[in-house]
């Protein structure tokens, strides 16, 4: 028996639930776990099946799409996910994955650190992990990041790129390549305090939170779906970098989340939000 994730996202009607479970049941499939939800407002509908049993992936595809209207449909058969990580200077974001890799918590494979600077290559090659130094100095954007793809094209089937404080915008087009695969973890809880140094905008403006937003990179700045956020409590003694040292917790957090949430699949992205089961 093998295990398969059925995502699914359509149009609502009535009984789909139902209409979804009977087909599972006339293909021998029986379900581990089942989500569900209803978006009213935009008349969508979303699940999420865990199921066990042995498959024709394109004909129980073909049957289900048969069945519902304007349906999205993902089956996928449960793997190691293969993700590379891109850093710039700071390292506790970058260090606390690989921590969480090598203790076994994150059921992925890091196939490359790549990063503009080399300051992070000794922490990287303690974990017996790859680390790719691509210098930015005196090449326009697109030039650093044409030398950056030529690396990205070495590792086959890349599920996703995790921006682990790698602090340069990237182009339209780079973004294009990686749709709903870039995830990048910005340092305020958005959409407040966007672009750079949110936390002295945070300071400025006295207030009583600050937090950290994971979230999938499009083509606005510090815009994209967001994946998982939260928040800890300040007062006003606190520093700008006081306020920064807090905050990198709050950031290691948010973004391990979001990346299990990933590699799980149990995301949806429609409309520039993300519904997760």
């Amino acid at each position: 028996m093998k295990n398969y994730r059925v995502l699914i996202d359509c149009k609502d009607e009535k009984g789909l639930v139902y209409k979804i479970s009977k087909i599972f049941y006339e293909n021998g499939l029986n379900i581990e776990k089942n989500r569900e939800f209803v978006d009213k407002e935009n008349n969508k509908f979303f699940m999420r099946s865990e199921i066990s049993g042995k498959i024709d992936k394109k004909d129980l595809k073909k049957r289900l799409k048969e069945s519902l209207e304007k349906a999205n449909i993902k089956i996928i058969e449960p793997k190691r996910k293969k993700i590379v990580l891109m850093a710039t200077k700071e390292s506790h974001v970058l260090g606390d994955i690989l921590m969480r890799h090598y203790d076994g918590e994150l059921d992925v494979d890091i196939v490359a650190v790549i990063s503009n600077y080399d300051f992070l290559k000794p922490l990287t090659e303690k974990f017996g992990l790859n680390y790719f130094h691509v210098p930015a100095k005196n090449l326009q954007r697109s030039e650093h990041e044409e030398k950056i793809l030529e690396l990205l094209e070495m590792f086959e089937d890349i599920d996703y790129i995790v921006l682990a404080k790698y602090m340069r915008i990237l182009t339209p087009s780079f973004v294009e390549k990686y749709e709903n695969k870039i995830i990048n973890i910005h340092h305020s809880f958005l959409p407040a305090f966007k672009g750079a140094n949110p936390y002295k905008q945070a300071y400025d403006r006295g207030v009583k939170i600050i937090g950290a937003t994971a979230h999938f990179v499009n083509n606005s700045l510090d815009e994209g779906p967001i994946i998982a956020q939260d928040v800890i409590n300040i007062d006003h003694t606190y520093s700008v970098e006081d306020m920064k040292r807090a905050g990198r917790d709050v950031e290691k957090i948010v973004l391990a989340k979001a990346l299990r949430l990933a590699i799980e699949d149990r995301i949806f992205v429609y409309a520039n939000k993300t519904v997760i089961f």
